[in-house]
């Protein structure tokens, strides 16, 4: 699974400062931790970008490219600092843009985009009228309109990254599981295939600081099961970088890695979660295959559910 940092986003108070600030050495010194952990992409989230937020994409831009080749994801609601972002990347057609709904509007203007560049393009199943549908088929049928309007201006599949979207987990556990179909039915649905993708820390958004961090390397498995391409994901969550690489490996480096293998092989082959295999005396293993129960709507998801 390739992954996207997410580490540089003006939601930190911190980061919303010093960009404001133009604090140069602080952003370097964020960037610099992410680079260490070699990301695919470095997301650079901006927000809406106005006001005294305006030039905020070109300046991290020009800061990022001075220290790395990594390629960019570039993430706002204002279509005008994504392009004026675009504009001075060496390397374009390897970058990404954060990202589309199937909004008529902004879907026409981030297309235009996306195909003036040669970029790839991250696609949210949904619209301003039904918000995130939370039927996997009806996000299925936005997907379908979000592709023909690429199509039209001859951006492949293999450029798009479709974002099934997924609600906490603690406010609609149903939905974990609605967002895991999508990405089957993504995968399946499109000739040539497209690509998916999920903002990961989604799922874990309002639980306990102390939950969280389990709840969404447990996610990122079952996603990955049913084939996800890419996450947007913590990149300072060490623990998370290297259980997507047991993953990626299919080779345990822990003794409860074999219960996240057991995961994603069960997800991969359609599975029911009865048939995972774990160690009942490994209270490491309890807890992940406690957190898959609560993903997969086994058990109802409480803040104590770990302790249950």
């Amino acid at each position: 699974m390739k992954l996207i940092s997410e580490n540089l986003h003006i939601i930190s108070k911190t980061t919303k400062e010093a960009v404001l600030n133009r604090d140069e050495c602080y952003i370097k010194n964020l960037l610099e931790r992410q680079i260490k952990t070699q990301p695919d992409w470095i997301d650079l989230n901006i927000g809406p970008a106005r006001g005294a937020f305006a030039g905020t994409m070109q300046w991290l831009v020009d800061i990022v490219q001075s220290m790395t080749d990594i390629p960019l994801s570039l993430d706002s609601t204002n279509a005008e600092e994504i392009e004026k972002g675009l504009s001075l990347a060496k390397q374009p057609q390897k970058w990404i843009i954060n990202s589309t709904s199937a909004d008529e509007a902004r879907l026409d203007r981030v297309t235009d985009i996306a195909a003036k560049y040669g970029c790839s393009l991250i696609a949210l199943t949904m619209n301003s009228e039904l918000g995130i549908p939370k039927e996997a088929d009806k996000r299925l049928e936005l997907a379908f309109e979000i592709c023909s309007a690429a199509e039209a201006k001859e951006i492949s599949n293999d450029r798009l990254y479709f974002d099934p979207l997924i609600l906490p987990v603690c406010v609609d556990q149903t939905q974990a599981v609605e967002a895991l179909n999508t990405i089957r039915m993504l995968k399946e649905s499109f000739e040539p295939q497209v690509n998916t993708t999920i903002g990961l820390s989604n799922v874990s958004n309002g639980c306990p600081k102390e939950l969280r961090p389990l709840i969404n390397r447990v996610f990122m498995v079952l996603a990955a099961g049913c084939g996800i391409d890419s996450a947007i994901v913590d990149s300072f969550d060490e623990e998370l970088l290297r259980i997507n690489s047991v993953i990626e490996t299919q080779t345990a480096q822990k003794s409860y890695d074999n219960a996240y293998l057991s995961l994603f092989e069960i997800m991969q082959n359609f599975e029911e979660l009865d048939a995972v295999k774990y160690d009942a005396n490994d209270p490491q293993q309890v807890k992940i295959i406690k957190t898959a129960q609560i993903l997969l709507n086994h058990k109802v998801y409480t803040n104590s559910y770990l302790e249950i």
